[in-house]
């Protein structure tokens, strides 16, 4: 839970910052409290914030970065009693706000640059796996433990992180619960360079600095090309029932486990 607030201080507000410099435009996922776990609201403000960079024909690049340290430590599962034990109200969660939001990454038309220090866990892996380029702080973190929360990850989500992590951890992360050091990501091909934490935001930056030097029509198009060579379809019938574990024992067991700070009994 977030810390008390002391005199005169206010509770920090979740959000999603855009700031545009000249070609270049910066998207800070921010919740610091709880290490910018994702909120509802802040999936509606990333897939809007994206939306209005696409139709930018200035644009060039674009760096996604978390505040304070760290990247995104998940979805804020505070929320989640008020809305993920009700079937219907699950599927628009994953269908509608947080595949609106992915989908509006994987559509920005310029080279996007991840920018990870810290915790890249669950959300924060699936937001990274959007990206064109990762860069990652030596103390970083990622995997998707939420069998401990007990829920799978939701079919189209599962399909991006696969494609974007490796069939072997994505595994692991999922079967296991597994933890993994930027050295392993780097290793899989997730990740681009591993830096020292202080230099991953400067890195990040001059990356796109040196992305928007160059012809920007040409990045355009092979961000088009690579993007539908690596479109991955979805089976319908994986989509059927998807969500039918809502109201499940062992779901309601997973999250109350977490939010009680003990561990799940399933």
């Amino acid at each position: 839970m977030p810390p008390a607030q002391g005199p005169g201080e206010t509770a920090a507000v979740p959000d999603i910052r855009l700031e545009r410099h000249g070609a270049l435009a910066t998207v800070t996922l921010s919740n610091l409290p709880r290490l910018n776990a994702m909120t509802r609201s802040m999936w509606l403000a990333l897939r809007a914030a994206f939306e209005s960079l696409n139709a930018d024909a200035d644009l060039r690049c674009v760096v996604l970065r978390g505040e304070g340290g760290s990247f995104c430590a998940g979805g804020d599962i505070s929320e989640y009693p008020g809305f993920r034990f009700d079937e219907a109200q699950l599927a628009h969660f994953h269908e509608v706000q947080v595949w609106g939001a992915l989908h509006a990454i994987l559509e920005c038309p310029v080279p996007v640059v991840a920018a990870i220090e810290g915790a890249c866990m669950g959300a924060g892996l699936e937001i990274a796996s959007c990206c064109d380029i990762r860069l990652a702080g030596e103390g970083s973190r990622f995997g998707a433990p939420i069998a401990r929360l007990g829920f799978p990850m939701a079919p189209r989500e599962a399909a991006l992180v696969h494609a974007a992590v490796g069939d072997a951890l994505v595994r692991d992360m999922l079967f296991c619960a597994g933890v993994h050091t930027a050295e392993r990501l780097l290793q899989a091909g997730f990740l681009l360079r591993v830096l020292p934490d202080a230099q991953v935001a400067a890195a990040a930056q001059a990356c796109a600095g040196r992305i928007a030097e160059l012809a920007p029509l040409a990045a355009r198009a092979n961000k088009r090309n690579l993007r539908l060579l690596a479109a991955t379809r979805v089976a319908p019938e994986l989509l059927e029932g998807a969500y039918g574990y809502a109201d499940s024992p062992e779901h309601r067991e997973g999250v109350g486990a977490f939010l009680d700070k003990r561990p799940p009994r399933f």
